[in-house]
This record gives C-alpha cells, sequence and structure tokens, in this order.
C-alpha cells in the first residue's frame, strides 16, 4: 500500500466525511482546517462539519424522497456524518434534524481519535504544492481569496460565481401540459436546439397584475453582511424588476413577443413565462428569468399563481446570494478529477451540490476514490441509478448548458431530487384501473429507490 499522504483542505462535512472514509479505508490523511488560524464570515467555532445555517438534514423517508434515499446509501457506506447525525437527531417530524453542536462534536471527536488521520491548522494559501499526489479540495462557500484565486489560474475561468443568481426549477410532470406549450421565441432553432426548446405559460392582463402585486409584497430574505453584494442588471431579482414598474416583466423575462399559443393564436397573451430545460433526462425545467430573493415559504404559492404551474412541484427554489462554486461539467472528469490538475479532486459544496447531505456524500465518494488511487487501484464510480450516482451525474455533467452560445452560465448548485434519476417503468398494480391522487407518484418513488439500494448492494 502507498504510504503517501491523502491531503484534504476542509474540514466541514465534505472534508470531515471523505476524511473518514479514506482514514477507514486504510489511507494515511492530512486535514487541512484554516479555521482556528484564520477565521470565516460565517463560522463561529473550529470545530469540524459545523453547521452554519439550518440543522436539518431534511426528509429521511428514503423510500419515497431523494434526500431520505441519500442518507440511506450513507449510512449503508459507513458515513461518519449519518453516524453523528443519527447519534444527536431531534424531534422532527419524518425529517432528521440534530443538535448542532453535539453533532458537530461528535463528528470532530472521531476525526481526531482516528489513528490514521493527522490534523495541521492551516490556511493553504495557494495552489497545493506538486509533491502532495493525491489531494481534495472541499472548502466549500467560503473558500478562502488566496486559494480561490489559485484554483482561477489552474482551471482558466474567468471566476468563481461568487455573485449566485437562481431561478426556480420545476419537475416537468407537475406541469399542467393543458396550459403549457413548447415554443421557441420567434422559432429560433440555435444550437442544438429544434425550435420548439421552451414551455410556455400565457397570462391574460388580470392575471399578470395580480402576479406583480403579490411580488411587490412578498418578504424578502435578509442578507447577512458578508452576503451583501451589488446586483446587476444581468440577474436582478424578479420582485425588484416588479417594483421598477408595473410593465417591467413585460418588457423583461415574461415579454409576450415571438410566441404564438396554438390553442388560441388570435388572442396575444399579455405576458409569458418561459421554462428551459435544466437536465439532460428533460424531467427538471428552469424558470427563466425568474432568480428572487423571497423567502422560501412564499415563493411556491406565488409562483402556483401562473396558469399552468398550479400544482408545480419544485425540485428547487429561487434564491440569490454569494457563493463560491466551480463550473465542474467543465473542469471535473466524471469521478471529480480537475482536468487541469488530475491529482486534484473536489468534494461538497464549491463542486454545485447543495445542501448539508449532498455535500457529505460527494466527500464520500471522493475520499473512497482517493483512497483506492493511493493502494493503486480504481474504484468504479455509483451507477447513475443510485442517488449518489445521480447527484455526480448532475455536477460533472448531467445538467444542460442551454446558453452556452451566448458565454451565459448555467450550471447551478443543485439538491438531489429524483428528476436527476433515470426514469423507471412502473405498472399499476392487477385490479387498479386508474391511479388515484398521488398514487402514481408514490408508486414511482419507491420503484426509483428500491432499484437504487439493489444497484448500490452491487456496487458495493
Amino acid at each position: 500500500m502507498s504510504q503517501e499522504p491523502i491531503h484534504i483542505i476542509g474540514g466541514g462535512l465534505a472534508g470531515s466525511e471523505a476524511a473518514w472514509q479514506a482514514a477507514e479505508s486504510g489511507a494515511q490523511v492530512i486535514l487541512h482546517e484554516m479555521r482556528g488560524v484564520k477565521e470565516t464570515d460565517a463560522h463561529s467555532t473550529d470545530s469540524f462539519a459545523e453547521l452554519v445555517c439550518s440543522n436539518s438534514f431534511r426528509s429521511d423517508d428514503h423510500e419515497h424522497n431523494a434526500v431520505g434515499l441519500l442518507h440511506e446509501e450513507m449510512r449503508r457506506c459507513n458515513s461518519l456524518i449519518m453516524k453523528a447525525a443519527d447519534a444527536s437527531k431531534l424531534p422532527a417530524g419524518g425529517a432528521l434534524a440534530v443538535d448542532r453542536h453535539g453533532f458537530s462534536a461528535l463528528v470532530t471527536k472521531a476525526i481526531e481519535d482516528h489513528p490514521n488521520i493527522t490534523i495541521q491548522r492551516e490556511e493553504i494559501a495557494g495552489w497545493p504544492p506538486e509533491d502532495w499526489r493525491h489531494v481534495i479540495i472541499a472548502t466549500g462557500p467560503l473558500t478562502s481569496p488566496a486559494l480561490a484565486e489559485a484554483i482561477l489560474a489552474k482551471t482558466g475561468e474567468d471566476s468563481l460565481a461568487f455573485f449566485d443568481a437562481i431561478a426556480p426549477i420545476v419537475h416537468y410532470d407537475s406541469i399542467n401540459h393543458d396550459i403549457a406549450w413548447k415554443q421557441s421565441r420567434y422559432d429560433k432553432v440555435g444550437p442544438g436546439g429544434n425550435g420548439a426548446d421552451y414551455l410556455n405559460l400565457p397570462m391574460d392582463r388580470d392575471q399578470y397584475y395580480a402576479f406583480v402585486e403579490a411580488l411587490k409584497t412578498a418578504p424578502l430574505h435578509e442578507f447577512k453582511d458578508w452576503e451583501k453584494v451589488p446586483y446587476f442588471d444581468g440577474c436582478l431579482p424578479i420582485e425588484v424588476m416588479a417594483e421598477r414598474g408595473a410593465e417591467t416583466l413585460r418588457h423583461g423575462p415574461m415579454k409576450p413577443v415571438g410566441l404564438t399559443n396554438p390553442r388560441n393564436p388570435t388572442v396575444k397573451p399579455y405576458a409569458i413565462v418561459q421554462l428551459r430545460q435544466d437536465n439532460a433526462l428533460g424531467t427538471l425545467w428552469n424558470m427563466v428569468g425568474f432568480q428572487t430573493k423571497m423567502r422560501y415559504g412564499i415563493q411556491a404559492e406565488i409562483f402556483r399563481m401562473i396558469p399552468g404551474l398550479e400544482n408545480a412541484q419544485f425540485a428547487r427554489l429561487g434564491g440569490l446570494h454569494r457563493n463560491t462554486f466551480i463550473n465542474s461539467p467543465k473542469v471535473l472528469t466524471a469521478d471529480l478529477r480537475l482536468k487541469a490538475d488530475p491529482r486534484i479532486r473536489f468534494a461538497g459544496q464549491v463542486t454545485g451540490v447543495e445542501g448539508y447531505v449532498e455535500s457529505a456524500a460527494c466527500g464520500l465518494i471522493t475520499g473512497r476514490l482517493t483512497a483506492a488511487e493511493a493502494r493503486g487501484e480504481t474504484l468504479a464510480m455509483p451507477p447513475v441509478t443510485t442517488a449518489f450516482g445521480a447527484l455526480i451525474g448532475h455536477i460533472t455533467g448531467g445538467h444542460v448548458e442551454a446558453e452556452s452560445y451566448s458565454g451565459a452560465r448555467s450550471f447551478q448548485p443543485m439538491n438531489v431530487n429524483f428528476g436527476l434519476f433515470p426514469e423507471v417503468t412502473i405498472e399499476k398494480p392487477e385490479g387498479v384501473k386508474r391511479w388515484k391522487g398521488t398514487e402514481k407518484t408514490m408508486a414511482k418513488r419507491k420503484a426509483i429507490t428500491t432499484r437504487a439500494l439493489e444497484d448500490l448492494k452491487a456496487w458495493q
């Protein structure tokens, strides 16, 4: 076995999980964490896996929820993060919520006590030294400026998206296709298109003005000081556009020009909302130009005012915040290596996964991959039918760069959700003529999760 250590930069959820997985595989790990020497604007301790925001890991239902499935896959792969979460859980209905301090203390103790892990409190203020042959960068959305600049220089990217404009994403199956129609504005084909690349949702005058008024009165997320960055006109929140005038949205993302409703071709809609395909499977669709800083609780309610979205289910709600993540589909290989320097892997939020569990899952996979590499072995990637595989497939190429011809960046952070999984075929139970209510949706989810755990077992 190689005696060369694995260097992991960052002791958040992804870095801690990567260190644990690699060490449990027998590798020698050096975990570099700058907190304790240099603080961030968001953390309050120097403990590992500190939870900065919520204390919830979201749903723990592994049969009918994608993040619950990810929980279960991680548990079956000896996840330190899930062990600590289960040991520090609090009552939260169907969700897995934790005592944040107890959780972090458990992770920290496990890392400190592991005989194969050495902790070095220091900032890696530049590109990792050339004699580090096995490296995982797991520095999260608050990557230090010096390392961020080194990443920029190495990848050749123009920026690390320090200012995020995120639009909501809708599950295709939840859109009312009796109202929506497919058409590109002015029937333009574009690269890889066919002239019908957008879903269009029409509004009459009364519907439009009611929607604008709802936007103007919606409660907004209040940013922390370190998140406050100036807006730029290319990605103004829709509520800011609404405040600039009642007609502003009709001359922006909701303009009704270049489109004809085939169901009522003689009547011109007063405004039109467009949705663009967001992943290669066609299961997720992005609300074009609908970046917002409205609070999550009100977003779905307001967006369901749009005809065709009355029963919409959202894979991700909108947002506008400071963030740091690399353009993973462009700069990473399918096994999370940096194309410009293959000895480096990236893990966690810096890759474009969103959420505690997703970050830790990414760390779990990179830890195992790198440990196998240090032994001179090759570990197969998890199947795309698993939550692991679906998530990694998204960040390394599962999205659609619909606007690559214009130079616009289309890759955005994403939570794990069923829209990332390949389709599964289900049949009605014997004797059932038609599905009732949510029966079909629940059966489909159960089929996806059952397949995932079977394929995970084979992979293991």
